[in-house]
């Protein structure tokens, strides 16, 4: 359990300042405190009302009774409306939405949690009744403390919270095995028979580059040869990177890798641009696979092998998350993934 005695002295507390005491999450606080359905032990309850007493902390009734009052309106928040990933998300949203008479407003806020904060601001006079933030966690933790201090007010006034990517912010979570899959499309490549690999890695700050590197990373045998490029999250970073392999193989003698596992199914497109450009056959040369199963990756030549994830209800378990009120709904979604098999991976040639 938190101290009290420094934030004591500080008024007025809020609601993550009642979290911060009683030792629990801002939602679970929410919960206790704001008369949500869900059941809470009664030993944290307690906890958290503890808190509450001891920092005289009082509830904002009014903007609680306003932020309600505004019940079919979601915000949806997405790093990049244009990039086929988060558009199958955001089709999932809607399509929920539109079975459940909701209305949603998008918006694009890119691979910046400072960004989401100015579109969260905005947003507030709609007062919505959810907000779901949609794209992988960063690494700038003060940026991403930002971000979770002003969930936490959306929180403190009623509203609901879900996240689609990684743990760490306020409220539940829709949460993709990237680790998992990447680990079993690994597996699947050193079964083929392939050691050489390349690894085509989106940008570093971003907590699902990460995971799906170290989960394909942590399955290939101790005496893989390996190669990383850094790429940025797009058809032309990736095309970019199979120039770069390129390049290394005219300098080493035309000496490629087998296997090139690509962190998004995006980056991938543009890669096998690239390696065709360059006269590479995919795949008696070299094999090539993505992660997501986007939908334009079944029409590739040769159509790809990737890490299917179910976008599309991903997006449907956002929005039923945001606005349930089942006491049993869990506040973490583990998303599971699927190897898919296609003709861009083959075994490698003696």
């Amino acid at each position: 359990m938190g101290s009290l005695s420094e934030m004591e002295r500080k008024q007025p507390a809020r609601l993550a300042d009642v979290a911060r005491a009683a030792g629990v999450s801002v939602a679970t606080a929410s919960r206790v405190l704001n008369g949500s359905p869900h059941r809470v032990s009664d030993q944290l309850s307690e906890r958290v009302r503890e808190a509450a007493r001891r920092l005289r902390y009082a509830p904002n009734v009014g903007a609680q009774v306003l932020a309600r009052a505004t019940s079919q309106t979601v915000a949806l928040l997405l790093h990049d409306v244009t990039d086929p990933y988060f558009g199958q998300i955001a089709g999932g949203v809607l399509a929920e939405a539109a079975r459940r008479n909701v209305r949603v407003l998008i918006a694009d806020t890119g691979i910046d949690p400072d960004s989401e904060v100015q579109h969260l601001d905005s947003l507030r006079g709609y007062r919505p009744r959810a907000v779901i933030v949609a794209g992988s966690r960063t690494t700038d933790d003060a940026a991403e403390q930002r971000l979770a201090e002003h969930l936490s007010d959306l929180l403190e006034l009623g509203a609901t919270v879900v996240s689609v990517g990684q743990p760490g912010l306020p409220g539940r979570v829709v949460r993709p095995a990237n680790r998992e899959g990447a680990a079993a499309l690994a597996r699947f490549l050193t079964e083929l028979g392939h050691r050489r690999f390349a690894v085509v890695a989106g940008p570093e700050q971003l907590q699902v580059v990460r995971e799906r590197r170290e989960g394909f990373l942590s399955a290939l045998p101790e005496d893989a040869e390996i190669a990383h490029v850094a790429a940025e999250f797009s058809r032309d970073g990736g095309y970019q990177a199979g120039r770069a392999l390129l390049d290394g193989a005219r300098q080493d003698g035309g000496n490629l890798p087998t296997a090139v596992f690509v962190t998004s199914d995006v980056q991938a497109t543009g890669l096998c641009t690239a390696l065709r450009e360059g006269g590479v056959s995919i795949p008696e040369q070299v094999s090539v696979a993505g992660f997501d199963d986007i939908p334009i990756v079944r029409d590739l030549t040769p159509s790809l092998t990737t890490v299917a994830l179910p976008l599309h209800d991903m997006g449907v378990k956002a929005l039923e998350a945001a606005l349930v009120e089942d006491a049993d709904y869990p506040d973490e979604l583990k998303i599971d993934t699927e190897l898919i098999e296609r003709a861009s991976t083959a075994r490698p040639r003696p």
